[in-house]
C-alpha cells in the first residue's frame, strides 16, 4: 500500500502542476483575445491564427484542467442525494463510481484519441482557414488529457480503498482549488 500511496503522491503532484498551467492558459487567452479584439477594431487586420489559438488554449484548460478538478474533488456529481450521505457512503460510491465508470470511459477515450492524433500527424492536417494553424497539437490534448485524468482516476480510487481499510486519514472533501 505504501508504494501506492506514493503513486498516487506523484500522480496527485503532477496534475496539481497542471492545474496551475491550465489557470495560466486562461490568463493567456483572456490576454491574446484582447489584443486580438483591439488590432481587429484598432487597425482593422486580423488573423485566423489568434482566433484558433484561442480555441486551443481553451483546449488546454479543459483538457489539463480536468484530473485537476478530479484532485480537488471540485468535479461535477450526477448523484442528487451525494451531499446527504456520511463520508463513508461517499468513499464507497467514489470507490465504486471510479471503477465502474470513471476508468473504462477515460482508457477507452484516452485510448480512442491516439489515432486521430496520429492521422493528423501523418497528414500534415493544418486548419482549413486562411493562417489557421496546425491541428495535430490540439488534437493531443484529447489522449493526453484523459491519459491524465485516468491516472488522477485511480489515485482517487486507491485514496478511496485506502480510507476504506483505515490505511489513510481521508475525508471526502480534501484540498480546495488553488485561487
Amino acid at each position: 500500500m505504501k508504494l501506492l500511496l506514493a503513486f498516487c503522491r506523484f500522480v496527485d503532484s503532477l496534475n496539481h502542476k497542471l492545474g496551475l498551467v491550465a489557470n495560466w492558459l486562461v490568463l493567456i487567452a483572456c490576454v491574446i483575445s484582447a489584443g486580438n479584439a483591439l488590432i481587429r477594431y484598432g487597425f482593422n487586420t486580423s488573423s485566423n491564427a489568434w482566433l484558433e489559438i484561442q480555441w486551443y488554449l481553451f483546449a488546454g484548460m479543459v483538457m489539463l484542467g480536468a484530473s485537476y478538478t478530479l484532485k480537488v474533488n471540485e468535479h461535477v456529481r450526477v448523484d442528487v442525494f451525494y451531499s446527504r450521505y456520511g463520508d463513508r457512503t461517499r468513499l464507497w460510491l467514489d470507490f465504486v463510481g471510479g471503477i465502474v465508470f470513471l476508468l473504462p470511459m477515460t482508457v477507452m477515450i484516452g485510448w480512442l484519441g491516439w489515432p486521430m492524433v496520429a492521422n493528423s500527424w501523418a497528414v500534415g492536417e493544418v486548419s482549413s482557414n486562411a493562417g489557421g494553424l496546425l491541428r495535430w497539437p490540439v488534437k493531443l490534448l484529447v489522449p493526453v488529457g484523459f491519459v491524465l485524468l485516468s491516472l488522477q482516476g485511480l489515485s482517487e480510487v486507491i485514496k478511496r480503498y485506502a480510507a476504506l481499510t483505515g490505511r489513510l486519514d481521508l475525508d471526502a472533501h480534501y484540498e480546495r482549488p488553488v485561487q
